[in-house]
């Protein structure tokens, strides 16, 4: 799109996967005039920067609301994958092989317990394996492995496929999607939403989705009621490793509390990830492409005969409790958060999208959005 639109039934703001999903699932739910606004172009920040993995079992210490949460969107991938391969003709390689999650020293190995003896407990699928039934599973793994988990239920997904999928699926279904486009403030009037001043001028609407990842603490929304939400920007560096015309380096994603090797159906092996406070900055860093090249090589020595082919960074959108900010606002009408989704942008993609569409069209907001309400953040101060 060239012109914004006077108005809009449902403005979405970002996007990003989270956008382009809410704005899926609101059209599928019979939504007919959706606009989303991109202030770049569409997927071209975190969402892109990302593994794909999906795989909260590898990654959670506990059973709490957000792990509930990142479970139940994780086996939703699935049908997910599939009806958009139906609609758009792109897949997007899920895999499901599974996860293998890595021990190499005594703290590694404290963490693999605690992993297995509370996820046995809860239910999961885990399984404990010793160091050659992990090296026969992968080959590749250095004998310097004291022991592993397999984790069948986390999986895949190939994160730049799946949101070519999403934009092919958005205009097809006849979202309305303007790029190059910035919100700059939410017009509020008599309690509720009145519309959005972007960088191209007005568009009115009732009902608006914030959904802009790490900018979206710099959309103003200028009433004393609105809770004040600050999302920080962290940087995460990634490496790009080229294993065509050599067999595969590996089946599984393979994980260790480090970092991660996840190999794709090209051939192309990713590894990551840092974790780092540095604004808006994107840029790669000696430091931390040096970090990730040590984790993937006590990972697999065989990564040290690859070709590095990419290095690259993304920004992802963290709130001040590191929880994912979901749901409509109370204090102001047709406001409704779908940001600080931090590291699981890709993984919580399905269910928040049907969540958020399914407050504001059918105006019920489910329990499992209770944790994450942006009134929790009532009272503080935007950039304290």
């Amino acid at each position: 799109m060239n012109q914004l639109p006077p108005t809009a039934d449902v403005v979405v703001i970002g996007g990003g996967v989270i956008g382009l999903t809410i704005a899926r699932s609101l059209a599928l739910r019979g939504v007919r005039d959706v606009l989303l606004v991109e202030r770049a172009r569409l997927g071209a920040e975190a969402s892109s920067a990302a593994a794909g993995m999906l795989a909260p079992q590898a990654e959670a210490d506990e059973a709490d609301d957000l792990f509930s949460l990142c479970c139940q969107s994780r086996d939703m991938y699935p049908t997910f994958a599939a009806a958009l391969r139906e609609e758009t003709g792109i897949d997007s390689e899920l895999d499901r092989t599974g996860t293998l999650y890595l021990a190499f020293t005594d703290r590694d190995q404290t963490e693999i317990e605690h992993r297995y003896d509370w996820q046995v407990r809860a239910g999961l699928n885990v399984q404990k394996l010793e160091p050659t039934e992990a090296r026969t599973l992968e080959p590749c793994i250095s004998e310097g492995i004291r022991g592993a988990l397999k984790f069948p239920n986390d999986i895949q997904v190939e994160n730049r496929r799946l949101l070519s999928a999403l934009i092919a699926s958005n205009e097809k279904l006849g979202v309305r999607l303007m790029t190059g486009t910035t919100v700059e403030s939410i017009r509020i009037h008599r309690g509720g939403t009145e519309g959005a001043e972007t960088s191209r001028g007005f568009v009115s609407t009732g009902k608006i989705v914030v959904s802009g990842g790490a900018w979206s603490s710099f959309i103003r929304v200028p009433d004393a009621a609105f809770p004040k939400i600050h999302i920080e920007p962290v940087r995460g560096q990634m490496v790009c490793f080229d294993s065509t015309g050599s067999p595969p380096i590996a089946r599984h994603v393979i994980y260790n509390p480090r970092g991660y090797l996840v190999p794709r159906r090209d051939g192309r092996v990713l590894s990551g990830s840092t974790t780092e406070h540095a604004g808006f900055d994107k840029v790669v860093t000696a430091t931390g492409v040096h970090s990730i090249l040590s984790n993937a090589l006590q990972i697999s020595t065989r990564i040290s005969d690859l070709p590095l082919v990419g290095v690259w960074a993304g920004l992802r959108p963290r709130a001040e409790d590191s929880l994912p900010v979901l749901g409509p606002c109370e204090e102001i009408r047709g406001l409704v958060f779908a940001t600080g989704h931090y590291r699981n942008g890709i993984l919580l993609a399905p269910i928040t999208g049907e969540l958020i569409a399914g407050a504001i069209v059918d105006n019920v907001v489910s329990l499992d959005l209770s944790a994450f309400s942006p009134d929790r953040f009532t009272g503080v101060g935007l950039n304290s």
